[in-house]
């Protein structure tokens, strides 16, 4: 096996070892903001959106932190994989010394930038950051509680939204927003343990203690609380008071659109292993999500 990769400046092998491809992951961060639009509770301006929007900012530079850290934790293992392997640390042409400077930086800079933006928005990082060093040095290695780990990132994601403006984020919305994120971390074990099997158990240890059949069986239950969690949250009688309508159950197809085609994607193309690549290049699903938007921002207008 060929490891060579083509050579480039230090500062564009830096950049590509922050893999701002995941940074779409953190557009969570302004759900809080969206969805108090049209709460009649909440007052919102466009000097939130700031707010949230550095938030978000703050949230890329700490993510990115963490995947150089576990980037050094796991080059060994990432050499026998496909494509990490291709990846600067693993490839050799970014030095664990420049990694550790600069993630020590990304992390310094976010948890100073949140402080600015909210009181409480860096203890919110800061529970990323502790939660993500567990998860790299011991919890991804254990089968279930990895994809958990997973999952209550994008939870915080969410809050640090609500904290950064100041507003209350319905627990429905937090629910909705860890069971979809379980649903995609299931759905990328799957492909390890499936499509990549010759290598899985080789590139990750947790790898071992799953089965594809009790994937299939998870990901069937944890797609379908997460199309009733929503649909309950569009109805719930807290929600239509806040909103002066429950015409937010009109984007409940849009959400069970979303996941059928994820499936379809995981199912019968044998995709899913890097899900923020699916969100940005299939159309299907990126006019989904923009109708989506739309629909949402639409009704909570006229709401």
């Amino acid at each position: 096996m060929d490891n060579s990769v083509p050579t480039a400046p230090l500062w564009q092998e830096i950049i590509r070892a922050l893999r701002p491809t995941q940074w779409t992951k953190n557009a969570l961060v302004f759900a809080a903001f969206v969805f108090a639009l049209g709460d009649r509770e909440q007052v919102i301006s466009l000097a939130d959106f700031w707010l949230v929007f550095w938030a978000a900012v703050c949230f890329c530079l700490l993510s990115s932190a963490v995947y150089l850290l576990n980037d050094i934790q796991d080059i060994e293992q990432d050499r026998l994989h496909p494509t990490k392997r291709l990846r600067p640390l693993v490839a050799g042409t970014l030095s664990k010394p420049i990694a550790v400077v600069t993630a020590l930086l990304l992390a310094g800079v976010a948890l100073v930038g949140a402080a600015q933006v909210s009181t409480y928005l860096p203890l919110v990082l800061g529970s990323y950051a502790v939660m993500q060093m567990a998860y790299t040095y011991r919890l991804k290695r254990v089968p279930l509680v990895d994809v958990f780990m997973i999952a209550a990132g994008f939870v915080l994601r969410a809050i640090a939204g609500a904290v950064a403006i100041t507003v209350t984020i319905s627990p429905w919305l937090l629910l909705c927003t860890f069971l979809l994120a379980l649903f995609l971390a299931l759905c990328k074990r799957r492909h390890e343990k499936v499509v990549l099997e010759a290598v899985s158990a080789d590139t990750r240890t947790s790898m071992r203690g799953y089965d594809g059949q009790l994937l299939d069986q998870l990901i069937a239950i944890v797609s379908a609380a997460t199309i009733v969690s929503y649909a309950l949250y569009t109805l719930w009688p807290d929600t239509v008071q806040k909103f002066g309508s429950n015409h937010l159950s009109f984007t409940l197809p849009f959400v069970m659109f979303g996941l059928f085609r994820y499936l379809d994607l995981v199912y019968r193309h044998e995709q899913g292993g890097h899900p923020e690549k699916i969100l940005l290049t299939d159309m299907p699903l990126i006019v989904n999500l923009a109708l989506y938007g739309l629909t949402v921002l639409g009704i909570l207008y006229w709401s």
